[in-house]
């Protein structure tokens, strides 16, 4: 049977959020999560449908894509199928050619899990790999210790908090309360939690979004942050620990994040939360 690219529709999301979620185990390479779908969903149903490519033979999805932004794609793989040829010279051939309709001409990037030939057959074809990223692990079998300050967990009553809060954490944040509760009416949202950190003033200081993959599954942290008011007083490390607690309580077995090798301090943060480094990993690109 002939291996087919799919665009799912609105209506097609469930499948691909239940096959990542059927993709996650410990020990796993750092891959596309249903949490980096759920993420995405801000800015509604409608444009994830439109940023997700799927795989599929015979009916079985065997890959799922997002377009994240410009030129990028975050591909994973099913587990038994990341050394198929087939596939992943198939892969290859939708990514390189622009009228496929899954990456533009111009610089391009495809993230890949480590060790899946599609990495190899890029290489291969003259790609080249981009700057590091460092994930990280922690082990949820152990209790999490406690956070040591007042942890909320968002309704749409403090939706506002939440985005106002990320917004001063990074730059070119674009989190409005709209976009905060499109993510909270997404699928992967059903057993999600946003959390606020507050120190003894009341003031807002941090926030994270967790995102679990089923019970015993690795749970993602995606996004973390700390208000640029109230940093260098150890809230990172805080709402870390809230959020891996808070994965715990929802079953995750673990709990993983992913950061750019050069955020030397965000790597900090998350090792002084009990988080293990693990090897680097890399994008391939094509220049224009």
């Amino acid at each position: 049977m002939a291996i087919v690219l799919g665009k799912p529709g609105a209506d097609g999301l469930s499948e691909a959020v239940d096959v990542l979620r059927e993709w996650q185990y410990d020990g796993a390479p750092m891959q596309l999560h249903p949490g980096d779908l759920g993420w995405f969903w801000r800015f509604g149903a409608e444009a994830t449908a439109a940023a997700v490519r799927t795989w599929a033979r015979d009916g079985r999805i065997l890959a799922v894509g997002l377009l994240d932004g410009p030129g990028l794609l975050r591909l994973t793989i099913a587990p038994d199928a990341q050394r198929e040829e087939e596939l992943a010279q198939q892969l290859v051939a939708d990514v390189t050619d622009p009228e496929r309709g899954v990456l533009s001409e111009g610089k391009v990037n495809v993230e890949a899990p480590t060790g899946a030939l599609i990495q190899d057959l890029l290489f291969e074809d003259g790609w080249n790999t981009d700057d590091p990223w460092t994930p990280l692990r922690r082990d949820l079998t152990e209790p999490v210790e406690d956070p040591g300050v007042r942890i909320e967990v968002v309704g749409p009553e403090q939706a506002h908090v939440r985005t106002a809060v990320q917004r001063a954490s990074f730059e070119r944040s674009t989190f409005t309360d709209e976009r905060w509760h499109a993510m909270a009416a997404g699928l992967p949202y059903a057993d999600a939690r946003c959390l606020l950190a507050y120190d003894d003033q009341g003031n807002a200081v941090a926030a994270v979004t967790v995102w679990p993959a089923g019970p015993g599954k690795p749970g993602l942290l995606e996004p973390m942050g700390v208000h640029r008011d109230h940093r260098g007083h150890g809230y990172g490390k805080t709402i870390t620990l809230a959020a891996a607690a808070a994965l715990q309580e929802l079953g995750s077995s673990s709990a993983i994040v992913c950061t750019p090798s050069a955020n030397v301090g965000a790597v900090a943060t998350y090792k002084s939360a009990g988080f293990q480094q693990l090897p680097e990993v890399r994008d391939h690109y094509r220049d224009a």
